[in-house]
């Protein structure tokens, strides 16, 4: 039951929206859970500050999870999401912000896991 939530500071076309979806969903292979529940989601032309700065190019993703991830797994991940957001959107690593949150309590479709 993974949620993959971006804060990006650019627009970001539906295009590229698909793409980003696309290689994040063969990405999530790297914590060891299925593209067919992973559930991402974009709030584009928002406001980052880094450094006490705003930011023209910039990234938090929030990465949700049900149990709990391996570090070396974050780490992998981490990198793939880095390349995956300078690819698309030439936002540079230094200006991406990952988190991971393992959740015990998940719910979908009328119960928990």
């Amino acid at each position: 039951m993974p949620f993959i939530d971006s804060k990006i500071s650019v627009p970001v076309t539906k295009e590229k929206k698909e793409a980003i979806k696309s290689k994040l969903g063969k990405a999530i292979g790297l914590m060891s859970k299925p593209e067919s529940y992973l559930m991402v989601g974009f709030d584009d032309d928002y406001d980052l500050y880094f450094a006490g700065q705003k930011i023209e190019k910039g990234a938090y993703v929030s990465v949700s999870l049900f149990g709990d991830a391996d570090s070396s797994a974050c780490d992998a991940m981490t990198g793939e999401i880095c390349r995956i957001y300078n690819e698309e959107l030439d936002i540079p690593g230094d200006r991406v912000y990952v988190t991971y949150h393992g959740v015990h309590d998940w719910g979908w479709n009328g119960r928990n896991f």
